[in-house]
């Protein structure tokens, strides 16, 4: 006897879920980027489409590196194709940190401004990586250009280091009210604020240092203890951890903490194992066991 079964009104099989979005750079060996991002997000129990900007055997410090920027057009199309699967519903956060071109910035800014226009409670976190003051630049200059015109617009919050503020601004950060000064002025726009790590060098405390959260009511100085250890990685690290502490209700002075304790911890113990990588403390199964 044949069984006729009505399919009228059945919906296919739903997207996958996922909270985060994170572009930025991946290596095969070490912990940047996406390499260290994903574990730390995925500790929380937060779903990640991982899209890399350049794929790398290790970072350039290596006497030997093997890789380069992905191809425009395979950069675009892992974008173009999270919205053909449907993927960006239940997105929360869009990570964003090194880019591998000026070119992947603006075909970057394209999507999110589609994007953003369809899903406007999608927050967009912006790690604007072009140097730090151990080394100088390590992107190509014009990436500074290319931040300020494609990217900064679409940030709800910024994570940029001393020397990345003094880039994008165009302002002196040597002390605490300059670097307040410079990162009111990104401020405008969408953006919500700017956390500004390895901030105001010279007025550290001995063994000390400082993070300034910045937003357009008020501003904090957040000093941790100094790690005598680093390795590359530690800004994607706290990035992420950052990331993962908003998307749990955290109120932004408090996240910044947990990021900070996050990222120590992770220093004392790549230091204790003398490891030429940032190593990972065992979150078990939630990065906010401790809270």
């Amino acid at each position: 006897m044949a069984v006729s079964i009505d399919f009228a009104g059945v919906s296919g099989p739903e997207p996958l879920p996922l909270d985060v979005i994170s572009i930025q750079s991946q290596v095969v060996y070490g912990c940047v980027g996406n390499s260290i991002a994903v574990p730390v997000l995925n500790a929380d129990g937060l779903s990640v489409a991982a899209i890399p900007t350049v794929l790398l055997s290790n970072t350039p410090h290596y006497s030997t590196c093997h890789g380069g920027a992905l191809p425009t057009s395979w950069f675009a199309g892992y974008l173009k194709d999270l919205e053909a699967r449907d993927a960006l519903r239940s997105v929360r956060t869009v990570l964003v940190g090194y880019l591998g071109s000026t070119t992947q910035a603006a075909v970057l800014a394209r999507w999110l401004g589609t994007v953003l226009e369809r899903y406007p409670d999608i927050r967009v976190q912006l790690d604007p990586v072009l140097g730090d003051d151990d080394c100088g630049m390590y992107v190509e200059p014009a990436m500074v250009s290319a931040f300020q015109t494609h990217l900064l617009r679409f940030a709800h919050g910024m994570t940029p280091n001393a020397f990345e503020l003094a880039r994008l601004s165009g302002r002196r950060v040597e002390t605490v009210e300059q670097v307040i000064d410079a990162a009111r002025s990104l401020l405008i726009g969408g953006t919500r604020w700017v956390v500004v790590t390895s901030a105001a060098q010279h007025e550290w405390p001995s063994e000390r240092m400082y993070v300034v959260v910045v937003t357009k009511e008020s501003a904090e100085v957040i000093e941790h203890e100094r790690v005598s250890v680093s390795p590359k990685g530690t800004g994607d690290f706290f990035s992420a951890a950052l990331a993962a502490a908003l998307l749990r209700g955290l109120e932004l002075t408090h996240a910044v903490k947990f990021a900070c304790r996050q990222v120590i911890d992770s220093l004392a113990l790549t230091r204790q194992s003398n490891s030429a990588e940032l190593r990972l403390p065992a979150f078990g199964s939630s990065l906010f066991a401790k809270e």
